[in-house]
């Protein structure tokens, strides 16, 4: 997945367009979340320094609380059988690369085979861990982490980084099946999302989506350094747009003034 991809512009590279994204869902609203989660367990995780393992933990904790509040596993099966059916659909029709689309489902067969046989209790070790249930319950004070709180925490902390790295990364284990199969999804849904230049008149846009083809994300591209930003609210049947001009940090963000063109994704 590129930073593009994520929303992120690339540092330095002021022609990459920003794009911001709008779940339409709760349920892509979960998976945009944890795969942001994971993303950023991963990245910490690699730097390999006391700071980093102590961010890498934070993600896991936030992973773990979100996927606590529903059965995002049965979920995540659920949207795995439903592309796998759209795909599957798209196997007799002319004019599409049969050999890219067979390796597009054996991977999403893949990934799902992994997570069912993950079984519905493949988080429990983690849940069950007393040395991550501690640094939750500490994680809800301000600064308290900190060595004198957690002294345990403090001295894994300052094991050797091979080690701690290797730990970490058994805890991955057990979120990959899922992760992975998100960050597929993911993917899937925006390359299968349309695209179209629109204009914001004065600064405010709006959408209505038809009811028998539910979109799931929207993606909002403008230029880095156009200095706006898109704030976006609304459902699966309707949202608004209104473009904010960027002040600084020490002004508060205002109405865009005149039209402002840019690209919508919609992606079902």
């Amino acid at each position: 997945m590129t930073e593009q991809d994520t929303g992120v512009d690339i540092p330095g590279d002021a022609s990459a367009p920003l794009i911001f994204e709008q779940p339409l869902n709760e349920r892509m609203r979960t998976f945009l979340r944890l795969d942001y989660l994971y993303s950023q367990a991963l990245y910490h995780n690699e730097k390999a320094s006391q700071w980093g393992s102590r961010a890498a933990v934070a993600s896991l904790i936030d992973i773990l609380a979100i996927s606590s509040r529903g059965d995002v596993r049965s979920d995540v099966l659920k949207e795995l059988e439903r592309q796998l059916q759209q795909l599957n659909e798209f196997q007799n029709k002319a004019g599409v690369d049969n050999s890219r689309l067979r390796a597009l489902i054996n991977n999403l067969m893949r990934l799902r085979a992994a997570l069912a046989a993950a079984g519905a209790t493949y988080l429990q070790p983690l849940r069950d861990s007393e040395f991550l249930a501690a640094i939750k319950h500490r994680s809800a004070i301000p600064g308290g982490t900190c060595e004198f709180d957690l002294p345990d925490f403090f001295y894994w902390l300052n094991q050797d980084a091979e080690q701690r790295v290797q730990t970490f990364n058994e805890w991955l284990a057990m979120l990959r099946p899922l992760c992975d199969a998100i960050a597929e999804l993911l993917w899937l849904t925006r390359q299968n999302g349309r695209s179209r230049q629109e204009t914001a008149a004065a600064g405010c846009f709006s959408i209505t989506f038809e009811r028998d083809a539910p979109i799931q994300l929207l993606r909002i591209s403008v230029p880095a350094d156009a200095g706006i930003y898109p704030e976006i609210s609304g459902s699966h049947y309707r949202c608004s747009v209104r473009f904010l001009k960027w002040n600084g940090l020490m002004a508060r963000a205002t109405q865009a003034e005149g039209d402002v063109p840019f690209l919508l994704t919609c992606c079902a």
